[in-house]
């Protein structure tokens, strides 16, 4: 199982100072959160795409190709890619680049996003935004699987004769996750796929997310790819943490309440009453995470969100200080207990690798008999 952080690279006034830090300040901070991620231990840094105030991760790739520099190890992810309002070719063309430069340790998220008004400065209808996920990510999926490609459709130019490049590293396309909140359309897509499906698992209560899970286990299923159980899930999540839990509830208060993803609504304690969000002791975030399998059944990647709503970086990487010496260690050893020996590891480049071999072997046993 594999453990991570995300961010939406928000720019948020600190509401105890009232200091908005610069984009560029914003921006290094995302990189000194990712080297740190890795430093403790971590195994995924996902990035957000946006294209407006007050975020700042407009080019994911960039930013990743600048980590992979400096890192060794951590898987680099996004946790939105706009499959609607981005260019499926540029995207094939972007990740595979990234995959070469980073060894292979790149997997990306197809999503939506949240933000309406991106649709028409890329050229976009809202209104068509499920038919623009379904129908670029069938595009992208072929450019990265045949060397040439004749495509038609309705959002986009044709290709014909198009090569994209370079080709995915080892001749094997990035791992998709696909992230929904609400779309059951997009639960369908990741299982029609054989791909992931990542619930961001912030906003709402373990019912919802129970039937979204379910439902692409089902159709996983369903499409031939294995048993429900060997469906490909991630889950998302928030905490804060201090040593004492009423430290960090009352130095969270204030984040909370002015949060650009869930502030001036219910209060701190409902909302962590009705979600998953943890704030509270190291041991209280252990134990809430451990009961995302409750509903969620055995999954492969677990990914927090740390540096939301005006946090500073001093006080997110002291968050992640106790994340991985604390909480991660156990929560692998937890997780590990009784996990079903059919259900998979979370896919990796080498995996993959060893997959499309074994496939490749099996046809040729076959021709030859």
């Amino acid at each position: 199982m594999q453990f991570g952080i995300f961010t939406v690279g928000d720019v948020t006034p600190d509401p105890t100072t009232g200091r908005t830090p610069t984009e560029r300040e914003r921006i290094k901070a995302m990189v000194a959160i990712a080297l740190k991620a890795e430093e403790v231990g971590l195994d995924v840094f996902a990035t957000g795409e946006h294209h407006n105030p007050p975020f700042v991760p407009s080019s994911p790739t960039t930013m990743l190709g600048y980590v992979a520099a400096r890192t060794e190890r951590l898987i680099l992810s996004t946790s939105t890619t706009l499959i609607t309002t981005n260019d499926p070719v540029k995207i094939a063309e972007d990740f595979a680049m990234l995959q070469h430069l980073a060894d292979g340790r790149v997997d990306l998220m197809m999503g939506r996003g949240n933000t309406g008004p991106v649709y028409p400065w890329f050229g976009k209808d809202i209104r068509e935004g499920i038919n623009l996920a379904v129908e670029n990510y069938a595009l992208l999926h072929r450019l990265w699987r045949e060397d040439v490609v004749n495509w038609e459709g309705k959002f986009r130019t044709p290709l014909q004769g198009f090569t994209s490049t370079p080709r995915p590293l080892d001749g094997v396309a990035p791992f998709v996750w696909h992230g929904s909140i609400r779309s059951p359309e997009i639960a369908e897509q990741a299982a029609y796929y054989g791909d992931g499906f990542f619930h961001n698992n912030i906003f709402w209560p373990a019912d919802h997310t129970k039937r979204m899970i379910e439902l692409y286990r089902n159709r996983y299923a369903h499409y031939g790819h294995g048993t429900p159980e060997q469906a490909i899930v991630g889950l998302g999540g928030q905490v804060f943490m201090r040593k004492n839990s009423q430290d960090a509830v009352r130095e969270f208060r204030p984040y909370f309440d002015v949060a650009p993803v869930y502030g001036h609504g219910p209060s701190l304690e409902d909302f962590t009453a009705q979600t998953p969000l943890t704030v509270g002791s190291p041991q209280q975030v252990i134990e809430k995470t451990l009961a995302f399998r409750d509903y969620a059944g055995d999954y492969q990647r677990q990914l927090f969100l740390m540096d939301h709503a005006g946090l500073p970086l001093k006080t997110v990487l002291e968050q992640l200080d106790l994340l991985g010496e604390e909480v991660v260690p156990v929560l692998r050893e937890e997780f590990a207990k009784n996990r079903p020996a059919e259900v998979p590891d979370a896919p990796t480049h080498a995996s993959l690798l060893a997959a499309a071999r074994k496939e490749r072997e099996d046809r040729q046993e076959g021709a030859r008999a």
